[in-house]
């Protein structure tokens, strides 16, 4: 079975989808509610709106801390188990990688290809950022192009929310964004 849920944040309505696996997919706020529970509906077709079980209801009390500038709601969103198992293996290593970066750190596109030992597939994992379903929980907003440019960015608004997020986190981590550093 297969469940879904809106729920406030500071940035606006975001909405989250589980199965017994785990979360199966979460929703960064479109231009409304009524938008991002469209939005919910169209991914996960076959999924009932229901109050999250008590796994998915950590999931969002981590995603509102954390779009709320709490930095510590990150560890929280790392233990949050996803269910990745309809997930191209190149994209469950590449979220692996973007799920240890820290709020308030940065990688870019070419860094993460490193670090999979591919140097050559930054766009490949590219792809898989912009294929993303978890974001917030994957924070494929703190992944950046090789000239340090917010490259693009799928949810609503586009490389502005993309922008938004990064200056929350910078807040969070007690830093400008410009002070954002890479991690490795």
């Amino acid at each position: 079975m297969l469940f879904f849920h809106c729920f406030e944040t500071a940035l606006g309505n975001c909405g989250l989808a589980w199965s017994e696996q785990g979360i199966k997919g979460s929703q960064l706020p479109e231009e409304n509610a009524g938008l991002t529970r469209e939005r919910m509906r169209a991914r996960f077709p076959t999924a009932s709106e229901a109050a999250p079980n008590a796994e998915a209801q950590r999931a969002v009390s981590a995603v509102q801390r954390l779009l709320a500038g709490d930095a510590a709601a990150h560890a929280d969103l790392l233990a949050v188990r996803l269910d990745e198992c309809e997930i191209a293996e190149f994209n469950v290593r590449v979220h692996a990688i973007t799920r240890r970066i820290p709020v308030g750190q940065t990688l870019t596109y070419g860094e993460i290809a490193r670090l999979l030992g591919q140097p050559g597939a930054a766009r490949a994992v590219g792809r898989a950022e912009g294929a993303n379903p978890f974001a917030p929980i994957v924070p494929c907003h703190r992944v950046l192009g090789s000239n340090g440019e917010s490259g693009g960015f799928s949810a609503f608004g586009g490389a502005q929310t993309k922008l938004k997020l990064l200056a929350i986190e910078a807040a969070a981590a007690g830093q400008m964004a410009a002070e954002q550093r890479v991690l490795f």
